[in-house]
């Protein structure tokens, strides 16, 4: 009688779990790119659209306490990767992330959307790409992003949790170049 008791409690457990469904999140793949219809933040409203010329000046911010909530594009975030938030590019988009301090370059998956606030702020770093970077200490960094169209070896590392290949920082002259640019006004190039 306890052995029946004992099997009916587990299988009516096992029942329960099953329709509890939970957040079902999209397998990580770059198709379908997701473009997705105008939205509206705190008043202002948001274009997304497919962006191939994208090459702006501004300020990257980094997230990372999201830990297991869905992002934009219906994946699971993961603070230690190298992914980002954007308010309009296709989801998801590859970025090539330029710190104007120092000239250090990598490329980002993004597949999130934000940051909102202070329009000169540009894009959210997870904690892994601000890491990457060299700027999760600074908390806000001036940077150049642009899109960029990596390799299949890189896409598939990123889509891996893993950084892409390293790229050599910007020569000085090009950084200088950039700095120059942003001291002048952040914005579209």
């Amino acid at each position: 009688m306890v052995f029946l008791r004992n099997a009916l409690a587990l299988a009516l457990v096992a029942a329960l779990a099953a329709c509890g469904g939970g957040v079902r999140y999209r397998p990580i793949s770059d198709v379908p790119v997701r473009i997705g219809p105008s939205y509206k933040i705190r008043g202002t409203t948001y274009t997304p659209a497919a962006q191939p010329d994208y090459d702006m000046l501004g300020y990257a911010t980094w997230y990372g306490s999201e830990s297991g909530n869905q992002v934009a594009n219906g994946e699971r975030f993961r603070p230690g990767w190298v992914t980002a938030a954007h308010k309009t590019l296709p989801l998801p988009s590859y970025v090539e992330v330029t710190a104007l301090d120092t000239g250090r370059r990598i490329v980002v998956r993004v597949n999130d959307r934000g940051p909102y606030g202070d329009q000169a702020r540009i894009l959210d770093l997870s904690k892994g790409a601000a890491e990457l970077l060299g700027v999760r200490a600074i908390g806000k960094a001036a940077v150049r992003v642009r899109v960029v169209e990596p390799s299949e070896k890189d896409r598939a590392a990123l889509r891996k949790g893993k950084p892409a290949r390293e790229l050599p920082t910007v020569s000085a002259r090009t950084l200088t170049s950039l700095q120059d640019q942003f001291s002048r006004g952040v914005g579209q190039r």
